[in-house]
C-alpha cells in the first residue's frame, strides 16, 4: 500500500473546516451586500477588507478539493466506487435547489436570454462555457466546482502519489500564469484554477504531519494566517498571495479540529450545512427586494440597483463541501 495516499488511514471528519467555512460564506454575503447598497460607511474595513472576501471562492477551491479526497480519493484509486454512483449524486445534490432558483430568476426577469442561459444553467454544464452566465450569476463558482467534478477521477490519477501531486501543481501554477496572461482566463476557468485544488490535494496527502504540527504549534499556524494576510494586503492580488493565506487558513483549521470551540460548533456545523444555498441564493433575494421595493424604505442607506445581481462568489452545500 502506498504510504503517501495514507490508505490505512481512517477517514476523518476535521470539523473546524466547518468553522472556516461559515466565515467565509458570511464574508462574501458581506462583500455583495456592500457592492449592491449605497450604505454610506468609510473606513479601511469597509473599503478594503469587506470587499476583499470575495476572494474566500479561491479558499472554497481549496477546501472543496481537501474534503472531496477526505471521502473519494481512495475509493477512486482502489476502484471501489461507481462513476454512474458518483455523477448522480452530484446531480441529485446540487440540481433540485439550483434548478428552483433559476426558474425564480426567469420568473423575476423573463426574457428569451434568460430561457437560453438558464437551459444552461439546469444542465450544470455552464462552466465549460467560455462566457460567464448571468442567470443565477453567482452560481460561476457552483459551475466551476461541478466541472472539478467531472475531472476528478483524472485529478485522482495526478495526485496519486506526493511527487506526481507536486509535479502536478507545479504544471498548474505555471497553466494559471499563461491561462491569465496569455489567454485571459480568469477564476471562472477550471484550468486557470486548476492550482487552487491541486493545493488541497496535496495537503490531504501531507495531513497527518501538517495536522499533527499545526495542533501542536497552533499559535505559529494562527500566526502564519496573519502573515500571510499581510503579505495579501501588501502585495496585492494575485495567485501567490492566495495560494499562501488559502493554505494557512486550511493548515490552522485541520490542526485545530476538535480543539477549537469557534470554528466547530453547532452553529458553524448549521452554517456549513446550507452554504451552497446562502450562496445560490442571497443574490436572488436581493432581486426579489428591489422588487417589491423594500429597499427604498432606508432613505440613502437603500439597496442601490443591483447591477452586480449576477456577480460572482463561492459556498455550496453539505455534500460539495463535507466534500466542500
Amino acid at each position: 500500500m502506498n504510504k503517501n495516499r495514507g490508505d490505512n488511514m481512517k477517514t476523518k471528519h476535521y470539523g473546524a473546516v466547518d468553522g472556516l467555512r461559515t466565515i467565509a460564506c458570511i464574508g462574501i454575503v458581506m462583500m455583495h451586500v456592500s457592492a449592491n447598497s449605497s450604505y454610506e460607511i468609510g473606513g479601511f474595513v469597509y473599503n478594503s477588507i469587506i470587499p476583499s472576501f470575495t476572494n474566500f471562492v479561491f479558499l472554497f477551491m481549496v477546501i472543496s478539493a481537501f474534503g472531496m479526497c477526505c471521502g473519494y480519493l481512495d475509493k477512486f484509486l482502489n476502484q471501489q466506487i461507481s462513476l454512474e454512483d458518483f455523477y448522480a449524486k452530484r446531480y441529485i445534490r446540487i440540481l433540485p435547489f439550483f434548478a428552483a432558483l433559476v426558474f425564480l430568476d426567469i420568473v423575476i426577469s423573463p426574457s428569451k436570454a434568460a430561457l437560453i442561459e438558464g437551459f444552461a444553467d439546469i444542465t450544470l454544464l455552464f462552466g465549460l462555457f467560455p462566457n460567464e452566465i448571468s442567470v443565477i450569476g453567482v452560481g460561476w463558482f457552483l459551475g466551476l466546482i461541478f466541472a472539478f467534478y467531472l475531472i476528478f477521477p483524472f485529478y485522482c490519477v495526478l495526485i496519486k502519489n506526493r511527487k506526481r501531486a507536486w509535479a502536478a501543481f507545479i504544471v498548474s501554477v505555471i497553466l494559471n500564469y499563461i491561462g491569465g496572461s496569455y489567454f485571459s482566463l480568469n477564476r471562472t476557468n477550471i484550468v486557470y484554477c486548476m492550482c487552487y485544488f491541486l493545493a488541497g490535494g496535496v495537503i490531504y496527502l501531507y495531513r497527518k504531519e501538517l495536522g499533527e504540527f499545526s495542533q501542536k504549534h497552533w499559535k505559529l499556524s494562527l500566526s502564519g494566517i496573519f502573515v500571510c494576510a499581510v503579505f495579501y494586503y501588501k502585495l496585492g492580488v494575485n495567485t501567490f498571495t492566495l495560494l499562501l493565506l488559502s493554505v494557512a487558513f486550511l493548515l490552522y483549521a485541520i490542526g485545530r479540529s476538535g480543539k477549537s470551540r469557534i470554528l466547530e460548533n453547532r452553529f458553524t456545523q448549521f452554517f456549513s450545512s446550507i452554504s451552497m444555498e446562502i450562496y445560490l441564493s442571497h443574490m436572488v433575494i436581493f432581486r426579489v427586494i428591489e422588487k417589491l421595493g423594500i429597499h427604498k424604505l432606508g432613505g440613502r442607506s437603500q439597496m442601490a440597483s443591483i447591477q452586480c445581481n449576477r456577480y460572482i462568489c463561492s459556498c455550496r452545500n453539505s455534500d460539495i463541501v463535507g466534500e466542500f
